[in-house]
């Protein structure tokens, strides 16, 4: 199988109203519903802009309204929404946990949530060194390359894995890559052995990262936390406790979620 190489950087001459709808496709695929007020908020800009902006999505077909006058995804938008309304109230309360594993270790922190053989990144807080892994907010990459993608996969058991890639390929019309699932199995078997898992460039040139698989109150595995780090330091924070700070983070986590249940 071959690994395909995310990259995402800031153009030189940006143009803010371009970005901003298509960061709002971004939200409504994730979080499936948008108010104007979270939209304006999100962006950073005024109320006034945001509707304007979200009317044009509109008007092509990319989001519509409901009863409720919210935002939901239309039928131009193409890439199906994650279908979890309660992705935006996981984000919430984790949030302030990433900043705080950020600031402790000063590198990227994401969260991100399993679609299939996907991984959907809902939050991402930079660390202040100029030498930085960027923002993954609403990135779409496949699960297992992805650090935490590959824990929540080798949460579910190899035999439920191996049907996802299995499915996959009959939709795809592609064989079953025997060979690499092989390899990938030993992969998801040492991940479940350490707790972790690990992308060594595997997504972007330039970023490793260390991944964890995270649970609700149900003790259902709801998402993935994820640092990531360049190459050059990636080594020495290992060796200074990278996996302790993650696994402490995710008792945060966790301990905040007591309460919370996916899909209620």
């Amino acid at each position: 199988m071959q690994f395909k190489r995310y990259r995402r950087k800031r153009p030189s001459y940006p143009i803010a109203s371009v970005d901003n709808a298509l960061a709002l496709l971004e939200l409504l695929r994730d979080f499936g519903t948008l108010r104007l007020s979270d939209a304006a908020l999100e962006l950073g800009i005024s109320r006034s802009t945001a509707h304007r902006l979200l009317a044009m999505l509109v008007y092509r077909g990319f989001a519509d309204q409901d009863a409720a006058h919210r935002y939901i995804p239309g039928p131009a938008l193409g890439v199906a929404p994650a279908g979890m309304s309660w992705t935006a109230e996981l984000r919430r309360r984790v949030h302030p946990h990433l900043q705080a594993l950020s600031d402790e270790l000063d590198e990227t922190v994401n969260l991100m949530v399993r679609a299939g053989t996907q991984v959907r990144f809902l939050a991402t807080v930079q660390g202040s060194r100029a030498v930085r892994v960027g923002d993954r907010q609403g990135e779409v990459m496949p699960a297992h390359s992805a650090s935490a993608g590959k824990a929540m996969l080798a949460q579910l058991g190899l035999p439920a894995v191996k049907d996802l890639y299995l499915l996959e390929s009959r939709i795809n019309g592609t064989d079953f890559p025997q060979s690499w699932f092989a390899g990938f199995e030993q992969e998801l078997i040492t991940a479940n052995r350490r707790g972790f898992a690990v992308n060594l460039e595997e997504t972007e040139v330039g970023a490793n990262a260390l991944g964890v698989a995270m649970r609700d109150g149900a003790g259902e595995v709801v998402a993935g936390l994820s640092v990531s780090i360049p190459p050059v330091r990636f080594r020495q924070m290992f060796e200074a406790g990278l996996p302790s700070a993650v696994f402490a983070a995710r008792e945060r986590i966790e301990a905040s979620l007591e309460d919370f249940i996916a899909g209620q």
